[in-house]
């Protein structure tokens, strides 16, 4: 995964990284292969058995599913796609253009680096 840090124009630093989904990182759903115990000292209290969901994970449309730059600032994040292919490399106003045009990432808490804390829903 390949990283990278910049200044935009206004003197703020960005973190970038690239991420590419694998479809063989997908969980496949085998037969169980686990012997049962019964526990003797305690009792099981989980409802039912999380790892044998047959879930699959959300699948990805358009251009998100060959990927996309993650922007990270510590307060606000974005997501660019497709990956340009000369992020790794670019000056710093072409990775701002980058920035630009890139979609905001809505968070549930947002983290305030300057004051350390989290901050009520971010939009």
């Amino acid at each position: 995964m390949p990283y990278r840090m910049f200044k935009d124009s206004t003197g703020m630093e960005w973190q970038v990284w690239d991420v590419v989904p694998r479809l063989n990182e997908r969980r496949v759903v085998e037969p169980d292969r686990r012997v049962e115990i019964t526990p003797i000292a305690f009792a099981d209290r989980r409802r039912e058995e999380r790892r044998l969901s047959t879930d699959l994970r959300t699948v990805l449309r358009g251009s998100y599913a060959r990927g996309w730059l993650c922007f990270d600032n510590g307060n606000d994040k974005k997501r660019l796609s497709p990956i340009p292919d000369d992020w790794t490399v670019c000056d710093e106003h072409t990775m701002e253009a980058y920035l630009r045009a890139g979609d905001a990432v809505r968070t549930s808490r947002h983290f305030d680096r300057r004051s350390g804390e989290f901050l009520a829903e971010a939009g």
